[in-house]
């Protein structure tokens, strides 16, 4: 490992607990930054209510340290916003924002969407499919970026059980994402969870970093944070265990797919030869093809959209 890695290691991962409420709520009254909370959801309403639940009654209610909760729904076919409303979240549908652009499927197309979507100076992202949750998840990523001036992205890192085993989850991140990062970008070797979901950072760097549609959202944006703000300035902290659904193989094998072709185009910006992905079913002739396309399209940042500059502006 680098020596640099070693020392931001000592100096920029923190625990949920090194950093007490009041602590980060007075530090949120002396700066006046407001935060937002934004919780991507397709069709997660078995959790995305206890989620938002939670954060209102914890961040919103017993202490101000949440100003703004907005799940944005990318097409839903169940009851996931209505769910979501009745949680005292507001929802946003993706499609609704910025409609000039004809929306793509993907996680990062609604990440970077809820950037219009939202007003907050500092934006903390939380995936909608966790269970047992903690409001730890959201206090212990956005304490650094009121309490440290330099900070300006925050990941959680966290267990993750694979069922009854604890540590296997995360499989992604070890065959796929942690060997890219070790062997193309060390000074990130040190992040325990370079692909987890749950981040905040400040608005002023997010407006300026390129959203990966898909998959590839979260690889994508800790290598440009990098470039653009250096390594100090990303952090990370302990907020305990992640219990979430689990994907299949197979889906995990378009994750990955994604994930390098995220990390090919910042390796290159160069042609991929075939962007799909062919994985293999047992039919009742034996094991028939599948082809996938791979994730190939990115946004811009969004201080370049006209809309957002207006809004600024304003």
């Amino acid at each position: 490992m680098l020596e640099e890695v070693e020392r931001w290691l000592s100096t920029r991962s923190w625990s949920a607990t090194d950093r007490p409420l009041h602590q980060i709520l007075a530090a949120k009254q002396r700066t006046g930054q407001t935060v937002s909370v934004v919780l991507p959801a397709l069709n997660e309403e078995e959790t995305v209510g206890d989620i938002a639940a939670v954060i209102r009654h914890d961040l919103m209610r017993q202490v101000p340290l949440v100003d703004e909760l907005v799940v944005v729904d990318s097409g839903s076919t169940d009851r996931t916003s209505e769910v979501a409303a009745a949680a005292g979240a507001t929802v946003v549908h993706r499609d609704a924002i910025l409609p000039r652009l004809p929306a793509v499927p993907g996680k990062g197309e609604v990440l970077w969407r809820s950037l219009l979507a939202t007003r907050g100076d500092i934006v903390c992202f939380v995936d909608a499919d966790l269970r047992d949750f903690s409001s730890d998840f959201v206090s212990g990523i956005v304490g650094p970026l009121l309490t440290e001036p330099g900070v300006d992205l925050v990941k959680a890192m966290y267990d993750r059980p694979l069922g009854a085993a604890a540590g296997q989850g995360g499989r992604v991140t070890e065959l796929m994402a942690r060997p890219l990062l070790n062997m193309h970008w060390p000074q990130l070797a040190g992040f325990v969870q370079p692909l987890g979901g749950e981040y905040a950072a400040r608005r002023s760097l997010l407006e300026q970093l390129p959203f990966p549609v898909g998959y590839g959202v979260e690889l994508g944006m800790l290598v440009d944070a990098l470039h653009l703000a250096g390594l100090d300035a990303l952090a990370q902290v302990d907020v305990g265990v992640r219990k979430h659904r689990h994907q299949d193989g197979q889906a995990l094998g378009r994750m990955a797919a994604a994930i390098y072709r995220t990390a090919q185009l910042r390796l290159a910006r160069g042609h991929l030869i075939r962007p799909s992905l062919t994985q293999f079913e047992r039919g009742g002739d034996g094991f028939e093809p599948r082809t996938y396309s791979v994730d190939t399209e990115e946004r811009p940042p969004m201080v370049e959209i006209a809309e957002y500059q207006a809004r600024k502006a304003a």
